[in-house]
């Protein structure tokens, strides 16, 4: 499997951190933090180059809040200027596993979401029932308290078959560590950050890959934690789901 490396320079590189900064803001300009950071934004930009440059940057303290809408969820927000730095990293990360995610992982990616997700469904129902002619089955799952339980080492171990940079794999943990500073386990990621979002693909990938190749399954699609699986036959349905 093909690796990479020198990435971190990219990471950091002001034409990066521009359009970085771009996206952080898209759809937030009105907001008192965004116009604080853009009164100096050349400055603060180049703050954060040679932050990242020199290796001495620090994530600030996430905000934690409660959003009980349709369900509790704990949120953790980062400061603007982290946000810049997640933007960074996901910018140049991303293209390398674009390449090796299955096609029907619809979460959080450009030109994916819940309406495709939806979409690929019903055309997965369509052709195991042969245009609803036939019976048809379903397994929905989903991973439990996912995002709070991820394990970082598992998670590093899955980043480090692609990413051969020792600068980026600093930088990455510098921002889950950021979430867990408390927590002598090292696992989770904060709910609310971009990051959490594209390292979830990352880790997940790993089902992804094995339900596809391994089981053989061929309907078969994931929307972050939640994934199913449809089939012509219960059986090979509940021997891929691990059932009786």
């Amino acid at each position: 499997m093909k690796t990479y490396k020198n990435l971190y320079s990219e990471v950091c590189s002001i034409q990066n951190l521009v359009l970085a900064w771009r996206k952080a803001r898209k759809g937030k300009t009105k907001r008192n933090y965004v116009k604080q950071f853009e009164k100096n934004l050349g400055k603060n930009l180049k703050i954060l180059h040679e932050e990242l440059k020199n290796q001495t940057y620090k994530p600030l303290s996430l905000k934690t809040f409660i959003l009980r809408d349709p369900k509790t969820r704990k949120i953790s927000k980062s400061h603007f200027r982290d946000r810049i730095v997640h933007h960074a990293l996901v910018n140049i990360l991303e293209p390398i596993y674009e390449n090796i995610f299955i096609y029907d992982n619809c979460a959080c990616r450009k030109g994916k979401g819940s309406l495709l997700a939806l979409d690929r469904f019903r055309e997965f129902q369509r052709k195991a029932t042969k245009n609803l002619t036939s019976s048809g089955y379903c397994l929905k799952a989903d991973i439990k308290q996912y995002f709070r339980e991820v394990n970082h080492d598992l998670l590093f171990a899955v980043l480090r078959k692609k990413i051969n940079d020792e600068e980026v794999m600093s930088l990455v943990k510098l921002i889950l560590e950021n979430n867990v500073r408390d927590n002598p386990f090292r696992e989770g990621m904060p709910l609310g950050n971009l990051t959490s979002q594209f390292f979830a693909n990352i880790y997940l990938n790993e089902l992804d890959q094995f339900v596809k190749h391994k089981l053989k399954a061929k309907y078969y699609l994931r929307y972050v934690d939640d994934f199913v699986l449809i089939d012509s036959s219960k059986e090979r349905l509940a021997i891929r789901g691990g059932g009786d």
